[in-house]
């Protein structure tokens, strides 16, 4: 029964095997605005820090004061992890603002989830610059309470290899729009 089992964990594993094998010797088709939006936020991935700055301004919040974002591509290259903080605070998010993004293909769109400090995860879908170096995402639906409000709209705008901003709408209670910029440099 023993070596039953095992030959048939054996034989699954090798179609397996063939089966990825195959995927990646096919002729590639073109690639979609998605994949190419998603190929130009996965060169972010890195750690990067720059200054935040609020419409309208919100000294009690964080204008003025410096973020930190990283990025990295995870999951075989099928996801892209965004983290943002307060630059120099710890890694505690049980004490400190610490919302997580995922950046994800679904059926030629790519897919953002912000996983919001607020308790919630707002679902917005991306379009593409003509230029090719903004990723503009629009909202779609929201997981989770709304009591606090919600993330509503995010644009990445690469400047070169070591700058881009991000421009983040967040939707307080009563429709009511704040707006965070942070112009954010590579740190080397």
């Amino acid at each position: 029964m023993k070596s039953s089992r095992l030959a048939l964990t054996f034989v699954i594993l090798s179609l397996s095997t063939l089966v990825f094998a195959q995927m990646h010797t096919q002729t590639p088709a073109p690639r979609s605005d998605a994949q190419k939006s998603f190929d130009l936020m996965k060169t972010l991935a890195g750690d990067w820090e720059g200054t935040i700055s609020m419409d309208p301004p919100r000294p009690d919040v964080t204008e003025g004061k410096r973020g930190h974002v990283s990025m990295r591509v995870t999951s075989r290259g099928n996801s892209l992890v965004h983290e943002m903080q307060e630059a120099g605070t710890p890694l505690d998010a049980t004490k400190y603002d610490h919302p997580v993004t995922m950046l994800y293909l679904d059926n030629d769109k790519l897919n953002l989830v912000h996983y919001c400090d607020a308790g919630n995860r707002p679902h917005m879908v991306a379009r593409q610059s003509a230029d090719g170096k903004t990723v503009e995402f629009d909202f779609v639906d929201l997981s989770g309470g709304n009591q606090y409000g919600h993330m509503y709209h995010a644009v990445f705008t690469l400047i070169d290899a070591n700058h881009h901003i991000e421009e983040w709408t967040y939707m307080m209670p009563g429709d009511k729009p704040m707006h965070a910029r942070i112009d954010l440099k590579r740190v080397q």
